[in-house]
């Protein structure tokens, strides 16, 4: 600034000297340029940028006069201009490194970004500590999805400017999200409370940062989790026994339902499960895992060990993380194997690939209740059942009743989320479609789901709620059993399943659950109509 102005000095000195008036058409511009370049760094850029025309009138080709005239442009929110008079002082002098640098800048605030690139990434790595220099660089680096590289840039951004200071903030917590990494990416984007800068972007740092926390993973770095459980239970209806024996006009449907209403039903039991996830694959936004579900019943009735239920769940899933118009969102893809045996005998298997995305949208805000954070999901599945005792193996009278199936779903869930998370309200449908082998178990269903969970004011206690209720009509007339006015007709069931759950954390690793979970499916036929309750209580180990 002192040269500056003793330059100005000079020049003032000099405008009033005949001398002077009678030199070169170079002089005379040299003096304006130095005049406009005192506008410029009072942010006077109207003034300068009428100056540093006034100065090419006598140069057109003057180098400073061409380069002022660019940020004088880029200042005023003129990017075509800027490039413009930028080209030309690179014409003029082709290895100047500033003049490259804010050429690339002009470029890229004016959409021309594949030109940006090139010169931006090469004034970088000449100089990456040139003013603003690394912001634009990691702006280049992050809309060609190179997020790693994009991180390195925003760290080493040197400004003056503290909305450039938020905006690589911004864009650095971003990338930390796409690459996988919530817990840093929400770290960096809390930063941006309070800071009292009026960007635009602030509110949706915080919606971003919300979701992340959300989302995080207790360690970034831990890729192994498991959770295993121990407890007890007790059912009113382990064998599905139906609730309205002797009610058709059917002498034979009314003998075979008193028959199977005859069989003991209650019983307690324990229970143990165990569920493992390993990450066996980290690249950026890429995932890879491998998981393994267990669960094993044993009813304490020995006439009911026959009920006895063992399921191994093995399943591999990949994930892919990132932002779309500033928005998170999750792919997801899943394979699994489900072999379910009753009492140590094989009962049925089912492959099963799912395709789930996953957007958070925008946040809103509700009177009395304050901001509103949202969660959708989108999902559809494949599924192949086989059943291992099927009634036909022993009869062939019983070719109707064949269970095998490919079944298909598609639906979709949102999650309302209240107060950073601390209760979160779940709507959701689905419809699937089961072609199964015999006709009596084909149908198209419509499910309707809804859920509660909430962060309970006592002992960091969570109380969870989920209602779910599936509609099936049954595709073709039932073959074997009859309706409650005694005739063969469609089958139409309504399945409402309520599930009510109690969670006391003792630590990270410990915690009880009591839960309860009824099961009402009303039938038109008598045979699979009925009632189950379950009552559940477990302790729980997490790693």
């Amino acid at each position: 600034m002192t040269g500056l102005f003793i330059l100005a000095l000079l020049a003032t000195a000099s405008l009033s000297s005949p001398l002077w008036a009678a030199e070169t058409p170079q002089a005379e511009a040299d003096v304006l340029v130095a005049q406009g370049v005192l506008a410029y760094d009072d942010r006077d850029y109207e003034n300068a940028l009428a100056l540093f025309k006034k100065a090419l009138t006598s140069n057109a080709k003057h180098p400073r006069a061409l380069y002022y005239s660019g940020l004088a442009y880029l200042a005023l929110k003129q990017p075509a201009d800027a490039v413009t008079a930028l080209e030309a002082a690179k014409q003029a002098q082709p290895s100047d490194p500033a003049i490259a640098s804010q050429l690339g800048v002009a470029y890229f605030t004016a959409g021309r970004y594949d030109d940006a690139t090139l010169l931006l990434e090469q004034a970088y790595q000449a100089d990456p500590s040139s003013e603003n220099l690394g912001y634009f660089v990691g702006l280049s680096r992050y809309r060609q999805k190179n997020y790693k590289q994009a991180i390195e840039a925003f760290n080493t951004t040197k400004t003056t400017d503290p909305n450039v200071q938020q905006l690589s903030r911004f864009y650095r917590g971003l990338s930390l999200g796409v690459l996988g990494l919530p817990e840093q990416a929400s770290a960096e984007l809390r930063q941006l409370e309070g800071t009292g800068a009026n960007l635009p972007f602030t509110g949706q740092a915080l919606q971003i940062q919300q979701a992340l926390a959300a989302g995080r993973k207790p360690d970034e770095t831990k890729r192994l989790s498991l959770q295993v459980s121990v407890g007890g239970f007790y059912s009113d209806n382990v064998a599905i026994n139906p609730r309205n024996p002797g009610t058709t006009p059917d002498a034979n449907t009314n003998d075979l339902l008193r028959s199977l209403n005859s069989r003991k039903t209650t019983s307690p039991g324990v229970l143990g499960s165990l569920v493992a996830d390993y990450s066996f694959y980290r690249d950026g936004p890429f995932e890879a895992t491998v998981n393994y579900a267990f669960l094993q019943t044993a009813n304490l009735a020995d006439s009911l060990n026959a009920f006895n239920i063992q399921s191994h769940l093995p399943g591999i899933s990949g994930f892919y993380r990132g932002t779309v118009a500033d928005l998170p969102f999750q792919i997801a893809a899943q394979y699994t194997y489900n072999y379910i045996l009753l009492n140590d005998a094989g009962f049925m298997s089912a492959h099963s690939p799912t395709l789930t995305a996953s957007i958070v949208p925008p946040s809103f805000t509700l009177p009395l209740v304050g901001s509103v954070g949202n969660l959708t999901s989108v999902i559809t599945r494949w599924q192949k059942k086989e059943f291992y005792r099927e009634p036909v193996a022993l009869d062939t009278r019983f070719s109707s009743e064949q269970r095998d199936a490919f079944n298909t779903m598609f639906g979709f869930v949102h999650a309302f989320r209240f107060a950073q998370d601390k209760q979160i309200l779940r709507i959701g449908y689905q419809y699937d479609d089961e072609r199964a082998t015999g006709g009596a178990f084909s149908y198209k269903g419509h499910r309707g789901q809804a859920g509660l969970q909430s962060a309970l004011p006592v002992a960091d206690m969570i109380f969870r709620y989920d209602y779910d209720i599936h509609f099936r009509d049954y595709t073709n007339t039932q073959s074997l059993f009859k309706d409650f006015s005694g005739q063969l007709s469609k089958r139409v069931d309504t399945q409402q399943t309520h599930s009510a759950q109690l969670v006391y954390p003792f630590n990270d690793h410990w915690s009880v659950t009591a839960q309860y979970q009824r099961v009402f499916n009303k039938s038109n036929v008598p045979l699979y109509d009925y009632v189950q309750n379950v009552y559940t209580g477990l302790v729980t180990w997490t790693y």
